[in-house]
């Protein structure tokens, strides 16, 4: 059994500061006070041990207060995406089966949205506020925790399910990644022994806390003490200035998001304070890693999933300027196997990344044949192409062979393809990511039409997406071809083929 690690910190440092803001901060006791009032509202709300809790909340302390609480009931964690459409939010929903849907203000249209859907489950949709109703005013100072009483736990089963996060399918289906708290507890150990940790580290998370990058820096930042900074979203300047006047020791980004942070910071350079910027969500090109580390920015790359509760391979500190490019080695206790043609890969040969280890999660919720396909012999089959170079450091190709990464996003083509295909007059859709410089890529779809298609069928086409995808995946270009698509034999579509015919009309 694992000892909870708020209540851990709580007995042991106090008075020191766990959680920070735009509304307040908290101490480790006054966190853990109040992740004990919000375990006990949850379970006046009937929550139990094993049921799933949804939430529809962007990053605050809501969100992180939920987190700790659920652990406390041996409950579970179903962080939606704010950004989803109504459809999608209600498909996730009837997957997850969740006893409750926590909502905001801000997300209430969206619940709505997903409450209209057609043959949408039903789900009890509570407002968090009432979470904050339930406790009394700050006094400015913590309060002693409540017992723990008898539905509370105060040690987690390694085994026990933290959270069910949704990731999206080779099928263009989400499927809902199960992580457990011996997966976060060893991402944690595996990022302490490359990072190192200092007592007076201060992890910034302006990633969403829906995502498991976001969410890992809240369970982290509690099992070793240290401060979460936690923005309500990304701003490119208000991060630099939280990293020049507020003691931000570690940040966690994607590639456009650091782009930006350079573009506002001009020539000057980050203060020596700033040890580390993990950059995730994909490769990070050449030239912005040479950006960054002329204006004194310690990017480390790192590569990690979903489906192993963030980080597997990340860069050390020390090496992020003698191996720019490259994803660092494996963290420890993982192992990582590169493969090609059926047998392990030689060193600078590419080939498909195998991941084994304690990150790895316990299945995909619901689906167990995704699960077998995925996790063979205690190897998860990431689909990414990689390779290790002579000195054993991962250099990671490309995010799976069909998968686009636009800001960080995950969008697969699979996904918009079915929704282009639901527009009459539509006979073939095709959808590729193509490079873009500000995003890393952009989605563009290939569509032919039949002969009886509506003049203003791109019009159609886009207004269809808009309904049904989040926007970060909608198409940002819809080029309109006369000939078939190219297939396999069995009539599977050829993305590469595609993507080099669109690389030659571009």
């Amino acid at each position: 059994m694992l000892r909870d690690w708020l209540a851990h910190r709580a007995a042991t440092t106090p008075e020191r500061l766990a959680l920070i803001t735009s509304e307040r901060s908290w101490t480790y006791a006054a966190l853990d006070a109040d992740a004990t009032r919000a375990a006990h509202w949850l379970r006046s709300e009937g929550v139990e041990a094993g049921d799933r809790v949804a939430t529809l909340l962007h990053n605050g302390p809501a969100a992180v207060l939920l987190v700790h609480a659920l652990l406390r009931l041996h409950a579970t964690l179903v962080p939606l995406n704010t950004r989803l459409s109504g459809a999608e939010l209600a498909w996730q929903l009837a997957d997850a089966a969740p006893r409750l849907l926590l909502v905001e203000d801000r997300t209430v249209p969206l619940a709505d949205r997903a409450r209209a859907e057609p043959g949408h489950a039903p789900v009890r949709i509570i407002p968090v506020g009432a979470l904050f109703d339930a406790q009394p005013a700050d006094t400015g100072s913590p309060s002693p925790s409540e017992p723990a009483g008898p539905t509370l736990h105060l040690s987690h089963d390694p085994a026990h399910i933290v959270a069910v996060i949704y990731t999206s399918g080779t099928t263009g289906q989400p499927k809902g990644a199960m992580l457990t708290a011996g997966n976060f507890w060893w991402s944690a150990i595996g990022s302490a022994l490359n990072l190192g940790t200092h007592t007076d580290d201060r992890w910034l998370a302006c990633l969403p806390l829906f995502h498991v990058g976001g969410l890992s820096i809240v369970l982290r930042s509690a099992i070793y003490g240290i401060t979460a900074v936690v923005h309500d979203g990304f701003e490119a300047g208000t991060v630099n200035r939280a990293i020049d006047g507020e003691g931000i020791t570690i940040v966690s980004v994607v590639a456009v998001m650091l782009d930006r942070m350079l573009d506002a910071r001009g020539e000057r350079a980050f203060p020596t304070t700033l040890r580390a910027v993990l950059a995730g969500g994909g490769p990070v090109p050449r030239s912005l890693l040479e950006r960054a580390a002329a204006l004194r920015a310690p990017v480390v790359q790192t590569y990690g999933l979903t489906e192993t509760a963030s980080q597997v391979a990340t860069l050390a500190p020390s090496d992020a300027l003698q191996h720019i490019g490259s994803a660092g080695r494996v963290l420890y206790p993982n192992e990582i196997r590169i493969v090609a043609n059926e047998g392990d890969a030689s060193a600078n040969e590419a080939g498909e990344i195998l991941v084994r280890g304690p990150v790895v999660m316990a299945g995909y919720h619901g689906r167990p044949d995704d699960t077998a396909r995925a996790v063979r012999d205690g190897w998860l089959h990431t689909g990414d192409l990689g390779y290790f170079d002579n000195e054993g450091y991962l250099h990671v190709l490309d995010r799976r062979d069909d998968l686009i990464i636009t800001g960080g996003e995950n969008v697969y083509p699979a996904e918009v393809e079915a929704a282009l295909l639901g527009v009459a007059g539509v006979v073939e859709a095709g959808v590729i990511g193509v490079a873009d410089a500000e995003w890393g890529q952009r989605v563009i779809a290939i569509v032919r039409l039949d002969a009886d298609a509506p003049p203003d069928i791109a019009d159609r086409l886009r207004s269809r997406c808009r309904d049904r995808l989040a926007a970060y995946k909608v198409p940002r270009e819809i080029r309109i071809v006369d000939v078939p698509l190219p297939r396999t034999a069995s009539g599977q579509l050829q993305r590469i083929m595609l993507r080099e015919r669109a690389a030659s009309l571009s």
